[in-house]
């Protein structure tokens, strides 16, 4: 990578403000915003995970990992648009999904308790998971909100909030699972895999790249599936007040 090609892609960033500017989307300042924050937040993480795959003592990663499912939990709740408590319900969802994950892949083998392996695997899976959530709490806050009569009335009628709920639910968790399984069933055909290709060119064994992918994959789709039922079984409620009735 050379300043010629960094200057390039900022380019393409500015040519991306002119459009949006143009057409008055109105992203300007989330685009500048998130191109500055990437810049100073690559930079920091980045020396910051030199240091400590350097050091590797495992107090500084499993901190690194707290760190990744904290801020991931921190922007999910952004996408829940008032939910009570949906810091804390993203918090165990995110760290649930990544923690079950994390175990397994640690326990099979898969991976190596190093903060090498450890936290990149960490930051896929919390990335993930944390879009699948965002994309739940918004799925059910637009269904409370275009089926509110509905849902009155089958209160009115004498059914649970889970009887009430259900299909609300299930759709706002296949909302959230649609992403991961989209990218899985276009794996390799549509989007070549960044682990596969970049573990091909360092020389790896292309079978054992291919495995390795495959393990993503997966464990994505597991982390996903975990995080997503998690928040929204446990966020559904709080559009209720105590007397099971819908909150304005």
């Amino acid at each position: 990578m050379s300043p010629t090609a960094l200057t390039f892609a900022v380019v393409l960033v500015v040519i991306a403000l002119l459009i949006n500017w143009h057409d008055k989307i109105g992203l300007e300042k989330d685009m500048i915003v998130g191109v500055i924050r990437a810049v100073i937040q690559l930079t920091v993480v980045g020396y910051v995970l030199t240091y400590i795959i350097k050091v590797n003592h495992i107090w500084l990663t499993l901190l690194m990992v707290a760190i990744i499912i904290f801020n991931a939990a921190w922007n999910a709740k952004k996408r829940a648009n008032g939910i009570t408590n949906a810091f804390w319900i993203s918090l165990l969802a995110i760290t649930t999904s990544t923690g079950v994950t994390l175990i397994l892949l640690v326990v099979a083998g898969a991976i190596k308790f190093t903060p090498a392996q450890v936290v990149p695997v960490t930051g896929m899976i919390a990335s993930n998971a944390m879009v699948a959530i965002g994309l739940c709490y918004r799925s059910m806050n637009t269904s409370f909100h275009d089926l509110r009569e509905p849902l009155m009335e089958r209160l009115a009628l004498g059914a649970t909030l889970k009887q009430t709920t259900q299909d609300l639910v299930r759709t706002a968790i296949k909302t959230g699972m649609s992403p991961t399984i989209d990218s899985a069933k276009t794996v390799g055909l549509v989007s070549l895999p960044g682990m596969m290709s970049g573990l091909i060119f360092a020389g790896v064994d292309p079978t054992k790249a291919i495995m390795y992918q495959i393990m993503v994959t997966f464990m994505l789709m597991a982390a996903t599936s975990i995080g997503s039922v998690i928040a929204c079984y446990l966020a559904y409620p709080m559009y209720f007040n105590k007397d099971l009735q819908l909150k304005n």
